[in-house]
């Protein structure tokens, strides 16, 4: 019996010296990963870290405002904005930009920091039809291009610019692209300016010329793109636009309806037939007015409205002598609906500073026909 209490006595002790040493094992995680890992065979390749799923920025309608540099950033509602593109900065010869003075560097960060607070993206547009040093924006732009080192160059200054004033992305504007040379070389510069912002979360848009004859809707050839370079881009802004310039001034050809579905009809079968997913399509409308008189300057929607409001769902008015041609409120919500049931990603407006305030803003009309367009999915859907 006593053998017995004996053997139970050290039974006992064995046990809880046992639980005590297990006890300290498991207080201490790292001192046990450390044991089971310190001699373990490594492997002599680096694992691969998985990709994030991104978000597929097609299922999103955007709604992009360009702004020219003069403008008062205050003045802006971004509430409706999903981006908002500076215009512009101008590309010299040899690769570099320029702005229009202090004045516009300064909007521009005012620009930036307030469209962040309402999570709009803010974005450098460069190019456009003019150029601070005189004449269009083409020869610069096109010398620009044509050299390997300006274009490494502008590059460069672009990317330098996104990181300095915390941009979201960059616009290339280049009106237009002329010769097989030119749509060549601004291919290459899409695709490695491209690689690059989207290698810093970056995006990248690009405008284009409508492609449309505003007289006849047929094909205009003298704009050339290779439709492969619209891989590298998140955006094509189309400028569905200043048709009164073509076959001789016709004012009435602004942007009509029946020019707006060519140009609609061209770009969907262009991205169809080149498998490319036509979310990246944006469809432009102006925010200005355009006189029969070519001697009278055009107007803003917002002196239209100040005259009447009544005129806000008007697309013609007369005043000061002429009749004006632009897009009321109900022409903006039958584009948009054109515009979505083809697949296109969103709407863009040019001017935001040429709009009215208020309940009769037709940025206001816009993000509101996004909102309630009932897609009737006649388009393709194979992107």
């Amino acid at each position: 019996m006593k053998k017995r209490y004996i053997f139970l006595t050290i039974l006992l002790v064995v046990i809880f010296i046992g639980g005590l040493l297990t006890g300290t094992m498991l207080s201490n995680p790292n001192q046990s990963e450390n044991k089971m890992t310190k001699d373990a065979p490594h492997s002599s390749k680096a694992p691969t870290p998985k990709e994030m799923p991104k978000l597929d920025k097609t299922q999103s309608k955007v709604l992009v405002g360009y702004v020219q540099d003069f403008r008062d950033p205050n003045q802006i509602d971004y509430s409706k904005l999903t981006h908002i593109i500076f215009s512009f900065v101008h590309p010299t010869k040899d690769g570099q930009i320029l702005f229009t003075g202090d004045h516009a560097t300064q909007n521009l960060r005012n620009m930036v920091a307030n469209a962040h607070k309402y999570n709009t993206k803010a974005m450098l547009a460069v190019g456009g039809w003019f150029h601070m040093n005189g004449g269009e924006s083409y020869d610069y732009f096109s010398a620009a291009l044509a050299n390997p080192s300006s274009q490494a160059k502008l590059i460069d200054e672009l990317l330098e610019v996104v990181e300095l004033e915390s941009l979201d992305g960059i616009d290339i504007d280049f009106e237009h692209p002329r010769t097989d040379a030119d749509s060549k070389n601004l291919h290459q510069f899409i695709k490695i300016l491209g690689d690059k912002l989207h290698g810093k979360n970056k995006e990248l848009s690009i405008a284009v010329h409508s492609k449309i004859h505003g007289q006849t809707l047929t094909e205009l050839g003298y704009v050339k793109y290779e439709p492969s370079m619209f891989q590298f881009v998140d955006y094509v802004n189309i400028m569905a636009y200043d048709g009164q310039w073509d076959g001789g001034y016709h004012a009435e050809n602004l942007s009509p309806y029946p020019f707006t579905q060519r140009i609609v009809s061209y770009w969907s079968k262009l991205f169809d037939t080149h498998k490319l997913p036509k979310g990246k399509l944006v469809l432009g409308v102006p925010f200005y007015a355009q006189p029969a008189d070519p001697n009278i300057k055009p107007v803003s929607f917002e002196t239209i409205i100040e005259t009447n409001p009544e005129n806000a769902e008007k697309d013609t008015v007369d005043m000061n002598g002429t009749t004006y041609y632009y897009n009321g409120q109900k022409m903006m919500t039958r584009k948009t609906e054109l515009a979505l049931n083809h697949g296109f990603g969103g709407m863009m407006m040019w001017e935001l500073g040429l709009d009215a305030k208020g309940a009769n803003s037709l940025t206001n009309t816009l993000y509101e026909s996004i909102a309630s367009t009932n897609i009737k999915n006649y388009y393709t859907l194979k992107n």
